[in-house]
């Protein structure tokens, strides 16, 4: 619409100051002019129709989007069921897997059972035959103890040592190895011992009792008397008549006294029948040295050697030089006693002993 404005009047100023003109100067009516709030209306419908397209736009968007979140919706709710149908499936396998595993433990723990039950039954099938090999080779040394001292000999011994000796290396056991160690120190102490002759003493006992029947007592005076007599140098012959007479006479009274220094007592008062029996006690007692000796009881032994000194010395005349040869021959055949002994293997035993006792 097009609105035209009426003429409005001049205002009083205008009208005095303007000069006054003509009726033919005055300026022709202008064609009407538009309002100013027109352009405004125009506007604000082009806004309006601006926001209508826009919010059929939005409304539309607004629809589509609808129709996504509504497919997507759907497709949660169908990707949820199948993930709820998954989890499902999976708790199943995890319980399956877990009763598996269960038994599998069970299993596995049978097993360990079994293997430290095999295990236990190996360590004690290889313990009986170390301890079987211990006692083994104890009881055989020990025989061979007993065997060296009944036959005075140290041969048993060393090779009973010996085959231990090898049957430990045989055996190849670590433990053993201490065990080793003492036989082979008591194989070296056994070859450093010199060892009596038996049979030798046996040979100087015999010759000791032969030498029994030549000794004197010690209370014995004829043989005594001739003996002085026999040591007493000869009258020289370039004296005169008188002074060997004198000297013979002199000679004759010495032999009627006798003066000696007898330490037991119990010698003076033997009489010459008892002497004989004296002897021949000290003969069975040289014969049970004998004896002591081939039964090999050397303590024994030793024991009545010492009787037959003391009463050797106790009952005959020790000044004589039979009676020293005999004494001397005793006191030998004693130091050949001491070395009689057969070593032992103490060390040996020892270990034996720790091993039987650790086992």
């Amino acid at each position: 619409m097009t609105e035209y404005a009426d003429e409005t009047p001049l205002s009083a100023e205008q009208s005095r100051g303007a000069p006054m003109v003509a009726a033919s100067e005055r300026v022709l009516p202008s064609p009407p002019v538009r309002s100013k709030q027109t352009p405004w209306l125009w506007a604000l419908a082009g806004l309006a129709g601006l926001a209508l397209l826009v919010n059929a736009m939005l409304w539309q968007r607004i629809s589509g989007m609808q129709e996504k979140l509504a497919a997507q919706s759907a497709q949660s709710l169908a990707l949820a069921s199948e993930a709820r149908g998954l989890a499902k499936q999976a708790q199943t396998m995890a319980q399956e897997s877990a009763a598996r595993t269960t038994l599998q433990e069970a299993r596995l723990a049978d097993l360990s059972l079994q293997r430290s039950q095999l295990e236990d039954l190996m360590r004690s099938l290889s313990r009986s035959r170390d301890e079987n090999l211990v006692v083994d080779i104890e009881a055989t040394l020990r025989l061979a103890q007993q065997q060296a001292q009944l036959t005075g000999s140290v041969a048993p011994l060393l090779s009973a040592l010996k085959n231990s000796d090898q049957r430990i290396v045989r055996a190849a056991q670590p433990n053993l190895a201490p065990l080793q160690r003492a036989i082979a120190r008591d194989i070296e102490h056994i070859k450093t011992i010199a060892l009596s002759d038996t049979p030798a003493i046996l040979v100087k006992l015999e010759d000791l009792a032969k030498r029994v029947d030549q000794l004197e007592l010690a209370n014995a005076v004829g043989a005594t008397a001739v003996r002085l007599n026999r040591s007493k140098a000869p009258v020289p012959s370039s004296d005169n008549w008188w002074t060997a007479l004198m000297h013979t006479a002199l000679q004759q009274l010495q032999s009627l006294v006798r003066v000696s220094r007898i330490e037991m007592p119990e010698a003076v008062l033997l009489s010459p029948e008892q002497g004989f029996f004296l002897q021949e006690n000290l003969k069975l007692k040289l014969l049970n040295v004998r004896m002591a000796l081939l039964s090999r009881q050397v303590d024994q032994a030793r024991d009545e050697l010492d009787e037959a000194q003391l009463f050797l010395k106790k009952y005959f005349d020790m000044t004589t030089s039979k009676a020293k040869s005999t004494m001397a021959l005793l006191k030998l055949i004693q130091t050949q006693l001491r070395q009689l002994d057969v070593p032992r293997i103490d060390q040996t035993l020892s270990v034996l002993a720790s091993a039987t006792a650790g086992r």
